[in-house]
């Protein structure tokens, strides 16, 4: 009896420390979080625990906080679609590599992870600014008379969260593309398709699920990213991370800078849940 006892509760003990941690350092936080953005604060008293809707009245109601969020979301989709034009035909032209070239190339793609998004951020800094290498390159060969404006500006943004976050679409189409049949593509040759056609309909529609998955995060971290906006877009460029860093930090208005968060996080719920939902009954029989 009391060894199908232990069986039975093999897997809730096993899953135990993991859920104890993720409820401890994960759950309870956001849930802190999201109870300080009801509190009062007031300049000279501070934080009031006292519950109140002034402060998510404010980021509702107030063009300041709209504009942030908008500039939030429009530099997550602008990488995002850039991450999968130029992530996934990279991933199909790594998958039908040699396995050595495969492994060596692979290696390139995984390489800037293991680098500090802050130092591949600053040196960015150095290559976009007015007198940087992009700059004077253009400048040697006569495209540009004037330096373009990079640095604190959305395009500069987008470019290096392209750069830091490309990585992790290529792994998800990659992860998805060795999960398909190689002689499918020469069954579509045989039968007469092009190459843009077994592209569009053969190959294409089986690695949504890799596309989705790596649209996600990049879509999530692209839009909750600090380091990179903060360095490159400045003080002049705010978006919601930083936000609700000056929040937190300069002004010391944490239930405001909690409201910002907590906007941020349901959010990102609310689009990467929808689009999942919407691509997954288009593509219903993929998914199955």
């Amino acid at each position: 009896m009391s060894v199908a006892v232990t069986e039975r509760n093999a897997p809730f003990l096993l899953t135990g420390p993991a859920l104890l941690v993720f409820l401890g350092l994960v759950i309870i936080p956001l849930g802190m979080t999201v109870l300080l953005s009801f509190y009062d604060w007031g300049q000279y008293k501070g934080i009031v625990p006292e519950f109140t809707l002034k402060n998510w009245i404010e980021v509702f109601t107030d063009s300041y906080f709209f504009e942030i969020f908008m500039r939030t979301f429009r530099i997550a989709i602008l990488v995002t679609l850039a991450s999968i034009l130029i992530g996934v035909p990279e991933a199909y032209i790594l998958n039908r590599m040699a396995p050595v070239w495969r492994s060596a190339f692979l290696l390139v793609v995984i390489g800037p992870l293991l680098v500090s998004v802050v130092a591949r951020t600053l040196g960015w800094a150095l290559l976009l600014g007015s007198t940087g290498l992009v700059n004077q390159g253009l400048i040697a060969l006569g495209l540009i008379t004037t330096p373009l404006e990079f640095m604190f500006t959305e395009t500069g943004v987008v470019i290096v969260l392209i750069h830091v976050l490309i990585p992790f679409m290529i792994l998800a189409v990659w992860a998805s593309l060795q999960r398909l049949d190689p002689q499918i593509e020469n069954a579509a040759l045989s039968l007469g398709a092009s190459r843009l056609t077994i592209w569009r309909r053969v190959i294409l529609p089986q690695i949504v699920p890799g596309i989705l998955s790596g649209s996600i995060i990049v879509f999530s971290l692209a839009a909750s990213a600090f380091a990179s906006p903060a360095i490159i877009g400045g003080r002049r460029l705010k978006v919601a991370a930083t936000l609700a860093y000056d929040e937190f930090l300069n002004t010391l208005n944490w239930p405001l800078g909690a409201a910002v968060a907590s906007l941020l996080l349901l959010a990102l719920v609310l689009i990467t849940v929808g689009s999942n939902r919407l691509i997954e009954r288009r593509y219903a029989q993929v998914f199955e």
